[in-house]
């Protein structure tokens, strides 16, 4: 199989299932417009090897993902050799820092930038903890606030406001270990909820205000994005799990059928199922199978789905943002496509909610056009945009070597 330079993969390790993405920039950077990406390979395999989001087995965790990467390399007809790896679990948090600095030449570089965060970030953080991500949300060029860019502005003291995620050093080391033993190379590690934002939320919802949440199976991951930055993350460790396990306890069916049922004709809103719709299930222990209501089946998912989203409303009420997210909520994840999660949603959490899932993709993008696949194709989405950061940067420099050497060569001209 060729290799390529121009691909990004993106590895959704979950507690239910790994998925590598393989996406084919459409474009260079260098060019005028932004680079669109081209799905080229989709591989899927059940996860056993994790439990609400952490390794749990690192055997299993890598045989998995070596199932899903040959799955996406024989379909892709390239060989991956690095990924973008995600990470979620109760281990993450979030919290949000500023840094202040004099700016130097009265004019703000590229230097100062990187001074800024550096200053933000210098807080003190546990040694069993690391830093993940640094995300700008707005700089303050002496007393004007809401600046995004202040490269080139002048003024004297250059403040910045980020959101700092951290994660556990273990749970990201382990993470890494099963990648490297898969034999792959991990370029970057992701929070989940972040990638997930690049591939279903839209630039005009973030600048007004909206909260992603991402049902997985394992745990629920929330980040608050307002005014174009993220303000707040959390993951919750309840998931789509929960509620296969309420299905095989109420129904008294393996979990494995609680699984099949709860997919085929799952429902979190009673009120959508019409009452003569009967479902067959499984008994266990080599009893005949029984035919029940779906309504019961309805009844067993709406309260956990409620609890959920009141988990979501609760957190969202306790960092005060519920007044700034005009744009409302986007679920996604693989349980949110259960008929009557929307409706649910929008319920508890009294604010409008739509589903998400990834768009303006090129490739297989039908396929991959699913909220189950929002993370997977937000690793790409994610690395792709800072990857344009850096060249941007490197243009910047590029533009400014330009222009110094063109004022000398003047200065030569007048001066001999």
């Amino acid at each position: 199989m060729a290799k390529r330079e121009n691909i990004i993969v993106g590895l959704d390790i979950g507690t239910t299932k790994i998925c590598a993405i393989v996406g084919e920039i459409k474009e260079p950077h260098r060019s005028g417009g932004p680079p669109g990406v081209d799905i080229i390979g989709i591989g899927t395999h059940p996860s056993r090897g994790l439990r609400k989001g952490v390794v749990v087995n690192i055997e299993s965790t890598v045989e998995s993902i070596k199932k899903a990467v040959e799955e996406a390399e024989l379909m892709a007809g390239v060989q991956i050799q690095s990924v973008y790896a995600g990470i979620a679990g109760g281990h993450i948090k979030g919290f949000n820092s500023r840094g202040v600095i004099a700016v130097k030449d009265r004019e703000v570089t590229k230097a100062d930038l990187e001074r800024v965060i550096d200053a933000a970030r210098a807080v003190a953080i546990p040694l069993d903890r690391e830093v993940l991500h640094v995300l700008p949300q707005e700089f303050i060029v002496d007393d004007q606030d809401g600046i995004k860019d202040p490269l080139g502005m002048s003024g004297v003291r250059l403040e910045a406001e980020v959101h700092i995620i951290t994660g556990a050093v273990t749970s990201a080391q382990n993470i890494i270990k099963s990648v490297n033993r898969a034999g792959l190379e991990v370029v970057d590690i992701i929070l989940q909820p972040l990638a997930s934002s690049e591939a279903v939320l839209t630039p005009e919802e973030k600048d007004l205000g909206v909260t992603l949440v991402d049902i997985g199976g394992g745990t629920t991951d929330i980040a608050t994005f307002v005014e174009g930055g993220v303000w707040h993350t959390a993951v919750l460790g309840i998931g789509g799990n929960h509620l296969t396990s309420d299905i095989a306890i109420g129904l008294r069916t393996p979990a494995a059928e609680a699984e099949k049922i709860k997919i085929k004709y799952g429902c979190a809103l009673t009120a959508m199922v019409q009452g003569d719709e009967m479902i067959e299930v499984p008994s266990v222990g080599g009893r005949p199978p029984r035919v029940l209501s779906r309504q019961i089946l309805s009844e067993i998912i709406e309260p956990r789905a409620e609890e959920i989203f009141g988990l979501v409303a609760r957190e969202i009420k306790r960092t005060g943002y519920e007044e700034r997210v005009a744009s409302g909520v986007v679920i996604t994840g693989g349980t949110a496509i259960l008929p009557g999660m929307v409706e649910v949603a929008e319920r508890v959490l009294d604010l409008p909610v739509r589903r998400g899932a990834p768009i303006n993709l090129g490739g297989l993008s039908d396929i991959v056009n699913h909220p189950m696949y929002a993370t997977g194709v937000g690793l790409i989405l994610y690395a792709l945009r800072t990857q344009g950061d850096r060249e941007a940067h490197r243009y910047r420099d590029r533009k400014l070597f330009y222009k110094v050497a063109g004022r000398m060569r003047e200065w030569v001209q007048e001066f001999f």
